[in-house]
């Protein structure tokens, strides 16, 4: 079996081109990687339309399924041009997140590459979208592509949570690192790293502060700033970013992050989340709703990588 790293590419069923392409042809070819792109297809119109007469509802399905592998056949030549080995798929299929997670445990891959889907907050609220799923299930690290300014990212930034009682995220912070190193230094790209501190997320009580006056008195307020300075600073120093890129800002990890993004025109983000439970804490808030408010790409650490 070849050690050839391996990208997936999960593509839309509608045969739309998108810079989804580009960003994963330019990370395969500067990491060395063979990329297998493939589409998941269910049109809801096309599985119902022939009902009355199964044999032209296969003979439809047979069809738009060859279209599509012939269009990503298309989509592909260019990039084997550069020198990037790509395969692709087609498979139909009604709902596809078992099939991925099938796929990544038939083809282990180093990462799994998908255009963000922006859906509505209403309709996350009704209907889990198929994104939400692979952030609570994929094995591997998630890389979901949205405002693409430059196909091989330029800007990195990796969004850590250094501060806690008890040391128990120390682990998983070094790999948030470790995975923004590897992927800064394969791109050639710029790596900050950024603490968004929010005391609000803080309780007194997980420092030992018997009340929130004590707490919020400027003096234990100094020195809880001054514990979460020296541990995000060890951090970035034992992974090798230099003073000139740590950010520490205080603000809500949403606003601050996407501000920053915006600002400093960053190409993808670097985040890690913590298992299945609620999902809730990542650099203080949840991973949903940073996924849809960030104004750049986003590269998801998972529990496994940690």
């Amino acid at each position: 079996m070849s050690d050839q790293l391996r990208f997936m590419l999960v593509v839309s069923p509608l045969m739309e081109n998108s810079p989804v392409f580009d960003r994963a042809a330019a990370l395969a070819k500067a990491s060395g990687a063979a990329l297998h792109i493939v589409a998941f297809d269910y049109l809801e119109g096309l599985a119902t339309a022939g009902l009355v007469n199964g044999q032209a509802l296969e003979q439809m399905r047979l069809g738009y399924v060859e279209r599509h592998r012939q269009w990503l056949e298309d989509q592909a030549r260019p990039l084997r041009k550069i020198g990037v080995h790509v395969t692709t798929e087609v498979v139909w299929v009604e709902r596809p997140l078992q099939e991925i997670l099938i796929h990544l445990k038939e083809q282990p891959m180093a990462v799994l590459i998908k255009a963000l889907e922006h859906e509505s907050l209403l309709s996350r609220l009704m209907f889990t979208p198929l994104d939400i799923h692979l952030l609570h299930e994929c094995p591997v690290p998630l890389h979901f592509v949205s405002h693409v300014h430059n196909a091989l990212p330029r800007k990195i930034v990796a969004a850590v949570d250094p501060f806690h009682s008890d040391g128990k995220y120390e682990g998983f912070n070094d790999s948030i690192l470790r995975e923004a190193s590897k992927l800064a230094s394969t791109c050639n790209a710029e790596l900050d790293v950024i603490y968004a501190h929010d005391l609000s997320s803080i309780s007194a009580d997980e420092f030992g502060f018997s009340n929130g006056s004590a707490f919020f008195s400027s003096g234990k307020a100094k020195s809880l700033f001054e514990a979460q300075a020296d541990a995000f600073r060890e951090l970035s120093e034992r992974n090798g970013i230099p003073p000139e890129h740590q950010h520490m800002i205080m603000g809500s990890p949403v606003k601050v992050l996407s501000s920053y993004a915006q600002t400093c025109d960053i190409d993808v983000i670097v985040m890690g989340r913590i298992g299945h439970r609620g999902m809730e804490r990542l650099v203080g808030s949840t991973v949903e709703h940073l996924l849809y408010k960030l104004p750049c790409s986003v590269w998801v650490v998972s529990p496994e990588k940690i």
